[in-house]
């Protein structure tokens, strides 16, 4: 049966897309910038924004995974279905904030 949660509630994979984005957000704009270069010291090249990155890839990614984790059991079972749902909800910040990242590696200098 599907089950829609409340806005912001305690699950599996809101804690799993939690850990997910706050760690990918972590290095998530460095690493376009680190990889074009092949320069490691790209990933911490912006401690502020890299922290900031860190705490909003964090709680979008608890919202998002609250969201699409239940939802999910139906179609693959439960306890595959909130981790599916905890690593999507984790990765859509992060992926998101990767794309800024390359959106501002790649724009010519002024």
């Amino acid at each position: 049966m599907l089950r829609k949660p409340p806005f912001g509630e305690a699950n599996v994979s809101a804690l799993i897309a939690s850990v997910i984005g706050s760690i990918g957000g972590l290095f998530a704009l460095g690493l376009v910038p680190a990889t074009i270069t092949r320069n490691p010291q790209f990933l911490v090249a912006a401690p502020t924004m890299n922290v900031i990155s860190f705490l909003l890839c964090g709680a979008i990614g608890w919202i998002i995974g609250g969201q699409i984790g239940p939802r999910l059991p139906a179609l693959v079972g439960e306890k595959h279905g909130h981790i599916l749902g905890g690593i999507i909800g984790g990765l859509i910040p992060v992926l998101t904030i990767a794309a800024i990242g390359w959106y501002l590696a790649t724009q010519p200098a002024p």
